[in-house]
C-alpha cells in the first residue's frame, strides 16, 4: 500500500558511489562518463534543466512518483530535488561533457521522464495507458524504451509495466539504482493491471508472468531476452541519431556493460560526426583496450592528447597503456603530467615494473638466465602484462636453458603489437629497439629448431629495424653463415659425399656451437662412414641441447647397437617408444635390442617372437602353456565390471607395446574361474609376472608407476 504523503528519502549518487565504485571500476581503461543519479528504483530521473536544477526547471522540483506493490513491505517513492549537477573538469582546466567519469550526467530525456511520471499518477487501475507515440514499450535495464525509436523514459509507468522491484534478486543495479527484494521471488502475482503486481527478476531461470484479473498476458517466461532486445534497440536508435553526444552516451553505457565491440561502433560514429572531440577519442581508446587492441588504443589516446594537450584523463590512460606494454619511460612522461599529482597506485606499479625490468636486463647481460627469467616474470606480474619484449625475453631465456619446446611455444605467446607510433617504435630493451629484439629472439629459436629459412628472415628483419646494434649485426652474420653451411652439407650428403658433408656441418658449428640440428646431421654422416663412436658423441651433444630430439635418439640407439652396447641401446629405444608409441619399427628395434641384451648376459633365449599384442586367455590349459613359454610373461587378472580394472587396462596395453620382448596376457576371472581358482586370485585387478613358468612377482591393485617399474625390472 502506498503512502504518498511520506516518501522515502532519495538515495543519491554520493551514497551509492562509495558502495559500488568497485563494481564499475575498470582502472584506467574505464571510459570517461558521467553516471545518472537514479535515486529510487521507481522515481523519475533527476535531470538538469536549463538553470542547472533538476528536472525541467523549478516546476519539477517537487515531483513525487508513487507506485503500488503486492509486497506487504509497502511502496518505494522517489523524490527529486533541486540538486545541481556539477560538470566535471579533467584537471587541466577543460570540460568534456561526454567524457566517462564518476560524476552525474544529465538525462537526454528529462522532459519525457517528467511527463510520463505525471501521466502515471493520472492512470486508473485496470486500464491500459498508451504511449504518446502509439508504439509499444520495451523494458530494458531499468528503462522503458519505445520500440518505434522514440525517447527513453527511465521510470516505469504505472499499469503499463509491473510495479514493484525491477532488479536482479533484490540487489542494487550497477547503474546505481536502489532496489529492495520481493517477497515472491521471480513470480508476478495477480492484480488489476495488464501484467499484475510483483517483481520482474533477471535471474537464471527468468521471471514468470502471472495472470492478472484484467490482464492480457496469462503466462510465459520473462528472460534476459527483454534486456538484450532493449540494448539492441538502444544501439540502433543511437546509431540513427544525428547528435554525437547522444551517440557517445550510448557508447559509454555499452562500455559500462563490457560490450566493447558495440561501444567501439558507437564511438566510431560519434567521431565521424565530431572528429575533433578529444573525449570521444579517449573513450574509443578504452574500448580498443577492452578488446585487446593496445596498439590502436595508444594511437587513439595520442590523438586525444594532440587535440587537447591538457586533457589529463587521456594522459592517465596513455600512461596505463604504455606501462602494460613495458614502456616505462613513455608511461612516466604521461603519468607525471605537469600540474597534476600522479596516481600513487599507478606510480607504485610503474616503479615495480621498472625495478624488475632493470634486474632482468642486468641478469641477461651476464648470462644469469634463471635470474633473468625470474625478474622478467615478476615485471609481467607487476603490470607489464602485454609487453612483447618481456615475452620475447622469456623465450630467449628458455632457449639458453635448453628448453627448446618451451621456447618455441613462447614465441606464439608474444603479444601481437603494431609498433607504428613514434613513441613506441623508439622504446629500447637490453640496448636494442624493442621491436627488433623480438625478431632477434625469433631468429635464434628458429635456427635452433632447424628452421633456417625462417631464422634468416627474422634476423634480416631485426637488422633492418636496428642496423646500428652490434649484437643484432653479429647474430645476422652468424645466421646467414650457419644456414649456408647447413645447405652445403645437405647437398653433399645427398650426393653421397659424406666426409665432405661432415666438414660442411662442422663449419656451421663454428658459428653456432649449440645447434642440435647440425650435430645430428653430422652424426648421420659419421654413421654412413661407419664411425659409430663419433656418431654417438655427436648425438649426445645434440641431446644435451634438445633432450627429446627423436632423430638423435634413434641414431644413437642404432650406433650403440653397432657397438654392441645393448643396455644403452635399449635405454634409448625405451625413451623412443614412449615418444612414438605407435611406431612398429621402433618397437621391433627395441625387441631385437632386448633379445641381444639377454644373450649378452648369458640368459637362455629361444623361440622368442616379436610381440606387441595382448593375448586373451580363456582356459587353464592355454594359461599354463602361455606362462611356460620362454621369457617373461605378465598376466592381468580382471573383471569387466570393476572400475579399477577399466582404468588400468589401457595402460597395460601401452606397456605391451613398450616391452615387445615380454608376453602380456589378460584373464577374465568371470569367464575363466578355473584359472582364477588355480592362481588363488580373489581380488582384481591382480598382476602376476612369470619367468619360464615360475611366478616371480605378484601385485594387487598397483599404481601405474609400480606396475611399470616391475615390468621394466624383469624385462632387463
Amino acid at each position: 500500500m502506498s503512502h504518498p504523503g511520506k516518501p522515502i528519502p532519495e538515495i543519491g549518487y554520493d551514497s551509492l558511489s562509495d558502495r559500488f565504485r568497485g563494481a564499475l571500476n575498470f582502472e584506467h581503461n574505464k571510459p570517461d562518463f558521467k553516471e545518472l543519479d537514479l535515486g529510487s528504483p521507481v522515481s523519475p530521473l533527476r535531470t538538469r534543466g536549463p538553470g542547472g536544477g533538476v528536472g525541467g526547471g523549478p516546476a519539477a522540483s517537487g515531483i513525487t512518483t508513487t507506485s503500488s506493490s503486492s509486497s506487504s513491505s509497502g511502496s518505494v517513492s522517489g523524490k527529486t530535488g533541486n540538486n545541481p549537477v556539477v560538470k566535471r573538469s579533467d584537471g587541466g582546466g577543460n570540460n568534456h561533457s561526454g567524457e566517462l567519469s564518476g560524476s552525474s550526467e544529465s538525462s537526454p530525456t528529462a522532459s519525457e521522464s517528467v511527463r510520463s511520471a505525471a501521466a502515471a499518477r493520472n492512470s486508473k487501475p485496470g486500464h491500459r495507458r498508451s504511449n504518446s507515440g502509439g508504439a509499444p514499450l520495451i523494458y530494458s535495464g531499468g528503462s522503458v524504451t519505445s520500440s518505434s525509436g522514440g525517447s527513453s523514459v527511465n521510470s516505469p509507468v504505472m499499469n503499463v509495466l509491473p510495479s514493484g522491484n525491477i532488479c536482479p534478486s533484490g540487489r542494487i543495479l550497477k547503474t546505481g539504482m536502489a532496489c529492495r527484494s520481493s517477497t515472491r521471488s521471480d513470480v508476478l502475482g495477480s492484480g488489476t493491471g495488464n501484467y499484475g503486481h510483483g517483481s520482474i527478476m533477471r535471474g537464471v531461470g527468468g521471471g514468470k508472468l502471472g495472470s492478472g484479473s484484467g490482464g492480457e498476458t496469462t503466462g510465459g517466461n520473462v528472460t534476459g531476452n527483454i534486456q538484450f532486445a532493449g540494448e539492441s534497440m538502444m544501439v540502433k536508435r543511437a546509431m540513427a541519431s544525428s547528435d554525437p553526444e547522444e551517440i557517445k552516451r550510448a557508447g559509454n553505457e555499452q562500455y559500462r556493460r563490457r560490450n566493447f565491440a558495440e561501444a567501439l561502433c558507437l564511438y566510431d560514429r560519434a567521431i565521424a560526426m565530431s572528429p575533433d572531440n578529444a573525449a570521444c577519442r579517449s573513450n574509443r581508446a578504452a574500448a580498443l583496450a577492452g578488446l585487446g587492441r593496445l596498439g590502436e588504443a595508444v594511437r587513439e589516446c595520442e590523438e586525444a592528447v594532440r587535440l587537447d594537450p591538457g586533457y589529463w584523463r587521456a594522459h592517465q590512460r596513455l600512461a596505463s597503456l604504455h606501462l602494460r606494454l613495458g614502456q616505462v619511460e613513455n608511461a612516466r612522461k604521461h603519468l607525471c603530467f605537469p600540474g597534476q599529482q600522479p596516481d600513487p597506485v599507478e606510480l607504485q606499479k610503474l616503479q615495480a615494473v621498472e625495478r624488475h625490468l632493470n634486474k632482468c636486463a642486468d641478469a641477461r647481460k651476464v648470462g644469469d638466465w634463471k635470474s633473468a627469467l625470474r625478474e622478467g616474470d615478476a615485471a609481467i606480474a607487476a603490470g607489464a602484462d602485454s609487453s612483447p619484449q618481456l615475452f620475447a625475453c622469456r623465450a630467449e631465456v628458455l632457449l639458453k636453458l635448453h628448453q627448446l619446446e618451451d621456447a618455441d611455444s613462447g614465441l606464439s605467446r608474444i603479444p601481437k603489437f603494431e609498433w607504428s607510433t613514434p613513441s613506441c617504435s623508439q622504446t629500447k630493451f637490453c640496448g636494442m629497439l624493442a621491436e627488433s629484439y623480438v625478431f632477434f629472439v625469433r631468429a635464434q629459436v628458429e635456427m635452433a629448431l632447424g628452421r633456417f629459412e625462417n631464422a634468416v628472415a627474422a634476423a634480416e628483419k631485426a637488422g633492418h629495424l636496428d642496423p646500428r646494434n652490434i649484437e643484432i649485426s653479429m647474430m645476422l652474420s652468424n645466421v646467414r653463415l650457419v644456414a649456408r653451411a647447413r645447405a652445403r652439407g645437405n647437398e653433399l650428403f645427398n650426393s653421397g659425399k659424406f666426409a665432405e658433408a661432415c666438414s660442411a656441418y662442422g663449419e656451421g658449428l663454428k658459428f653456432d656451437p649449440s645447434n642440435s640440428v647440425l650435430y645430428c646431421n653430422r652424426a648421420a654422416c659419421w654413421s654412413k662412414l661407419g664411425q659409430w663412436e663419433r656418431s654417438v658423441e655427436d648425438c649426445t651433444h645434440a641431446l644435451k641441447i634438445q633432450p627429446n630430439y627423436t632423430k638423435a635418439l634413434l641414431r644413437r640407439a642404432a650406433s650403440n647397437g653397432k657397438l654392441e652396447r645393448w643396455a644403452e641401446s635399449v635405454r634409448d629405444y625405451e625413451v623412443l617408444i614412449k615418444e612414438l608409441p605407435g611406431d612398429n619399427e621402433v618397437a621391433e628395434a627395441l625387441f631385437h635390442a632386448q633379445v641381444a641384451l639377454k644373450k649378452s648376459r648369458g640368459e637362455e633365449v629361444y623361440n622368442m617372437k616379436f610381440g606387441g599384442e595382448v593375448e586373451e586367455v580363456s582356459g587353464l590349459d592355454q594359461f599354463r602353456a602361455a606362462i611356460s613359454s620362454p621369457g617373461v610373461s605378465v598376466v592381468h587378472f580382471k573383471a569387466p565390471s570393476n572400475q579399477q580394472c577399466e582404468q588400468i587396462s589401457p595402460f597395460f596395453d601401452t606397456l605391451c607395446h613398450q616391452y615387445p620382448s615380454m608376453n602380456f596376457l589378460k584373464v577374465d576371472v568371470n569367464e575363466s574361474p578355473a584359472v582364477a581358482k588355480a592362481e588363488s586370485v580373489r581380488i582384481v585387478p591382480t598382476f602376476k609376472i612369470y619367468k619360464n613358468g615360475s611366478r616371480v612377482k605378484e601385485m594387487i591393485c598397483p599404481s601405474h608407476q609400480v606396475l611399470e617399474y616391475s615390468v621394466r625390472h624383469y624385462s632387463l
